[in-house]
């Protein structure tokens, strides 16, 4: 089997609401997806995604992964689909760096290895669990109230699980977690997300005053959580500091954080999130498994990752579907049920697009004859 083609496309996704990171340091609108479909001569197509939060949040932005796309085609059209780190080798020999620009590539070829395998993408990297996995509501407010309001708006579609974001104000900050703890619900999962909003200083004083609570990337490097680490007692998950395996290794040898944050679109795809994965299983490290933003697509692959994890090392996915306003699958693929998603059954991703949803067709590659 073979590659013939990629067709690259762009396609807008509106937030149904404007969303804040870091205390409103941060506004996001919408949303720049790449979307690519992979042909072969065996007949079977896949489909991949990229679709980084906004072109400010972290070094990643939808024009770049398009022109990676085209840096990495030549190398890979005529390559084999199933040979995955084939592949990957080849894109990390075109483009070193970049991994956000790789990860739909990888996303489409384990599509396609999954449909010629007859297997979900799941179980064609080692076997899975069939518990649904709760979906994390991601919470962009600035104010106590907005945070109330849209928790319960999440609450109101089933949403168990809950990424609260704050940072940039200490007095602020504490105000909201203990508002947010006082009204938590029995069984929630709950996560204060600070998008490396705080100083170090400001770290400590959080941290030190809610020490029962996970903070996410507290600080904006590992050297600074390291630099706190001993000084505080609360649960720590890493995230925008988690990209390459290096990383994870950095992490779990110097116990920096009792979570992992993995986000597909920021580590590469998934053939190098598993590596990050069994670091943490080796370690016992929990895990959330996010895609960076996106569609049905994005919220699929990472659902795939999560089920190779043991129910009780994941603890939750997030996904995007919820807070965008387009539709490119026509309510195919895992949806919100009562709070979580369900993994497909469907060899491959389980989900393909409506080309005719796709709006703008940005490039095809094809192998020369």
């Amino acid at each position: 089997m073979k590659i013939t083609r990629l067709t690259v496309y762009q396609v807008d996704l509106p937030l149904e609401h404007p969303y804040w990171l870091s205390a409103g340091r941060l506004k996001f609108e919408c949303l720049d997806a790449t979307l690519i479909k992979v042909d072969t001569d065996a007949g079977i197509t896949g489909w991949g995604e990229g679709t980084p939060w906004g072109h400010t949040y972290v070094p990643a932005h939808g024009p770049g992964i398009r022109a990676g796309i085209e840096t990495m085609a030549p190398f890979v059209l005529g390559r084999d689909p199933r040979k995955l780190l084939d592949v990957e080798r080849a894109m990390d020999l075109a483009l070193p760096g970049h991994l956000y620009a790789k990860s739909p590539i990888d996303m489409a070829c384990w599509d396609i290895a999954g449909q010629a395998a007859g297997l979900p993408i799941a179980d064609l990297m080692g076997g899975c669990s069939r518990t649904p996995r709760p979906i994390a509501s991601s919470v962009g407010a600035k104010t106590i109230e907005e945070t109330r309001a849209i928790m319960e708006r999440y609450r109101a579609r089933g949403y168990v699980a809950h990424s609260v974001k704050i940072g940039g104000d200490v007095a602020r900050d504490i105000a909201r977690i203990r508002d947010v703890e006082a009204r938590k619900r029995d069984g929630e999962i709950l996560l204060y997300d600070v998008n490396r909003g705080w100083s170090r200083a400001q770290a400590l004083q959080v941290m030190q005053a809610c020490p029962q609570v996970t903070f996410e990337q507290p600080c904006e490097t590992l050297d600074d959580i390291a630099a706190i680490a001993r000084k505080h007692a609360a649960p720590v998950s890493v995230d925008e500091s988690l990209v390459t395996l290096q990383d994870a290794a950095r992490i779990a040898r110097d116990g920096l954080a009792e979570v992992f944050g993995i986000k597909l679109n920021r580590v590469g795809g998934l053939t190098k999130a598993a590596r990050i994965r069994d670091i943490a299983l080796a370690h016992g490290i929990d895990m959330f498994v996010m895609a960076t933003g996106g569609t049905v697509l994005a919220d699929t692959e990472a659902l795939h990752l999560a089920a190779t994890i043991p129910d009780d090392a994941c603890r939750a996915v997030w996904a995007c579907q919820d807070m965008i306003t387009v539709d490119i699958a026509d309510g195919r693929g895992p949806r919100n049920e009562g709070g979580h998603l369900h993994l497909p059954e469907a060899p491959g991703l389980g989900v393909h697009p409506d080309e005719a949803a796709l709006g703008q067709l940005r490039a095809i590659y094809e192998m020369a004859e």
